[in-house]
């Protein structure tokens, strides 16, 4: 037997292996670096010296590799920008070394010339390794195995494995429970789960039709060196980052989503911390914030705006002005704010420094540095009345950056859109479900890749 642990099926160690390639190259392109700048095999004397710094700047270079996504999820479309987005990252890494030896000359090499042999010479060897070397090192075949479940996620799901040879598993069979009588269910999944080559079956264990099944599964799985069960649930959270809205129900909301008392006093600590540190940093932009907004339009510098805050509590956010005006969340028939966006509001909206007041929210509790989006009361009315599930999003203080902001493009931001707001809130409750300070600790690092690359703004 093996776990019902969906992280077995996606082998999240191999996130380990990545990280230790990653420096394995990195080492190995300084020594070609070397021989190609001094036109000889570097002796060991030599390398050394080179590689004490350098091996200071390959933890920095890490950092700049996990911002930039290198040590996500590598989906389709990634995989086919990795060569230019791995040049992108490796050319930052080389001002940041540029800097790192001017700053620190006490390191006996001028590296100028180096560097720019370097960057010619890694980027291709970091491509080679991710994309040839690295997908071949699993060895294994994938796990087979059976999805029983039915729904738009549960295609999804069964979709995305079977057109991505990535996953170390796949789907064999695809059992659609409402259009197959039970019945049929049971035989075919009893017929399925004996078979040898089978190792994992992922249902959806609410479904009455596998509930009439499981008996029988379960005295089946026990004849077998390797079978595992696993919850569709989970397992579709494992791929896509988030909670498929039309396979969970109340009990599961309610069983997986609660405070934590610990938690929540950490996070409040990170946060006034966190609001207090960025304050000081930016506190010297303001002026030029202000000046640009007065010679825009002439207009108010700040809006307030009235959101819905934890526990449904209505909150007042200040935010430096982007718009014509103040939206309190009037639309017009089309359902989109009839304000618009002025000229430097664009570009505060790009580099989100219209966000800045927002961080006296956060010193008074309103609001925290991780959390949901904020919604306007008017909108937040509406998703609460159509959207099953929506009000579980209030257990916790919304925040200036999230999950769902970093994972989600098409938020409506001035406008009602149900259906967007519905895979928002799939990804509002992964969060729940999964929030630690560590995760907080990737959605404030990913949000720097956001802002710097201008996305969703």
């Amino acid at each position: 037997m093996i776990p019902s642990n969906p992280m077995t099926l996606l082998r999240k160690r191999e996130y380990g292996v990545l990280l230790v390639g990653d420096v394995v190259v990195f080492a190995l392109a300084l020594w070609t670096t070397l021989a190609l700048r001094y036109v000889e095999l570097p002796d060991l004397y030599l390398y050394l010296v080179h590689l004490v710094p350098f091996s200071m700047l390959f933890a920095a270079w890490i950092l700049v590799f996990f911002i930039a996504g290198l040590y996500g999820k590598h989906t389709r479309i990634f995989r086919s920008t990795l060569g230019s987005t791995v040049f992108g990252v490796q050319a930052i890494n080389i001002v940041i070394a540029a800097f790192f030896f001017w700053l620190v000359p006490a390191f006996v090499i001028t590296p100028r010339v180096l560097l720019i042999i370097y960057l010619a010479v890694s980027s291709p060897l970091i491509v080679v390794w991710r994309t040839l070397i690295f997908p071949h090192l699993r060895g294994v075949r994938p796990l087979r195995g059976v999805l029983i479940a039915t729904g738009p996620d549960a295609a999804h799901l069964a979709k995305e494995v079977g057109e991505d040879a990535r996953y170390p598993f796949k789907f064999d069979y695809v059992i659609d429970t409402a259009h197959a009588p039970s019945h049929e269910v049971i035989q075919r999944a009893c017929r399925i789960a004996g078979e040898d080559g089978m190792s994992f079956l992922a249902a959806d264990v609410t479904d009455t039709a596998f509930a009439a099944a499981l008996p029988i599964v379960y005295d089946a799985a026990f004849h077998k060196r390797r079978f595992s069960l696993v919850n569709v649930i989970d397992l579709y959270q494992e791929v896509f980052d988030r909670v498929p809205l039309s396979l969970v129900r109340y009990e599961w909301v309610l069983q997986n989503v609660s405070s934590s008392y610990s938690y929540d006093l950490l996070k409040r600590w990170v946060d006034v911390i966190g609001a207090l540190i960025i304050g000081v940093l930016t506190l010297p932009l303001y002026p030029l914030i202000i000046l640009s907004i007065k010679l825009d339009d002439g207009g108010d510098i700040f809006i307030t705006q009235e959101r819905v805050g934890r526990f449904q509590r209505p909150i007042r956010i200040y935010k430096f002005r982007s718009m014509t005006g103040n939206d309190h969340g009037r639309y017009g028939e089309n359902g989109t704010s009839a304000l618009r966006v002025t000229r430097i509001g664009k570009w505060l909206r790009i580099l989100r420094l219209d966000e800045l007041p927002q961080l006296w929210n956060i010193l008074r509790g309103d609001l925290s540095l991780v959390g949901p989006r904020p919604e306007l009361p008017a909108l937040a009315a509406q998703y609460s009345a159509r959207i099953p599930y929506y009000n579980a999003r209030y257990l916790l203080a919304p925040g200036l950056m999230g999950w769902a902001q970093l994972k989600h493009d098409r938020d409506p931001h001035h406008g009602t859109a149900v259906e967007e707001t519905k895979e928002k809130l799939s990804y509002d409750l992964y969060y729940l479900k999964h929030r630690s300070l560590l995760l907080d600790l990737f959605i404030m690092l990913q949000t720097i890749r956001v802002v710097l690359t201008a996305r969703g703004s």
